[in-house]
């Protein structure tokens, strides 16, 4: 069941809930933004992290369609805008859009997104007949184009590597990955860390400052490879932490 723009989602993000995360520590329940939304990636983490309990907006170009994709995930908290009232009205923001559009996006939003902490799970990726390959991006990485467009905001670089279609799946209960949280700000770190460790199955585990972002991102080609090759939705598990 949608929630609507207006009730559920506003309710409760007024309340001062707390939950356990897997690290021990108390998270507010907080507002989820997710600019870019209705693609698949957007979609899945809208989805989990609602079922976790966040009242999550997603946002999109189209208001209609956030919406409509909104209502058509069959979770609850959850509401559809435009991107600039996804920002605006989120606690955090999880940037999900098409590398095509990041930069223009973030540019059009540093209003509603300053003083927020932003996670950037864009993969700047290409396909040609050899495969899916990075794309060398002249700030060093998707993350730190956010940063440089988003001098208000806090980027956190994170979710790079979680499957799409395993979000999306009813069928799967548990994400079984580790999720690598970068960036520059420890308490915003910690904070994506400890949202990631909300959906069942998943650590965030800290992987360096922002600047590091770049090989993170561009791995995404090598998982693509693997998946195709093997058919299979593979994530990464860090040993011995």
């Amino acid at each position: 069941m949608m929630a609507d723009q207006s009730g559920t989602v506003q309710a409760r993000a007024s309340q001062q809930t707390t939950v356990s995360t897997a690290e021990g520590a108390d998270l507010t329940r907080l507002v989820i933004g997710i600019l870019g939304g209705t693609g698949d990636q957007g979609r899945g983490l809208a989805r989990r992290l609602s079922m976790a309990g966040h009242p999550v907006v997603i946002g999109s170009r189209d208001a209609d369609r956030a919406k409509s994709v909104a209502a058509g995930l069959g979770a609850e908290l959850l509401a559809g805008e435009l991107n600039s009232a996804a920002a605006a009205k989120a606690d955090v923001v999880i940037a999900a859009m098409p590398w095509e559009g990041h930069r223009d996006l973030l540019s059009s939003l540093t209003a509603e997104l300053a003083g927020k902490v932003v996670v950037d799970c864009v993969n700047p990726m290409g396909f040609d007949a050899r495969g899916a390959y990075a794309i060398t991006v002249p700030e060093g990485s998707a993350a730190e184009q956010a940063a440089a467009v988003l001098p208000d905001s806090t980027v956190v670089g994170a979710f790079h590597h979680v499957s799409a279609a395993l979000l999306l799946d009813p069928g799967v209960a548990r994400i079984d990955l580790d999720v690598l949280v970068l960036g520059d700000d420890r308490a915003a770190t910690d904070l994506v860390a400890a949202i990631a460790a909300q959906i069942p199955g998943m650590r965030g585990i800290y992987a360096g400052r922002l600047r590091n972002c770049g090989q993170v991102e561009a791995l995404t080609a090598n998982l693509v490879s693997i998946n195709r090759r093997y058919k299979a939705h593979a994530g990464l598990r860090i040993t011995d932490v």
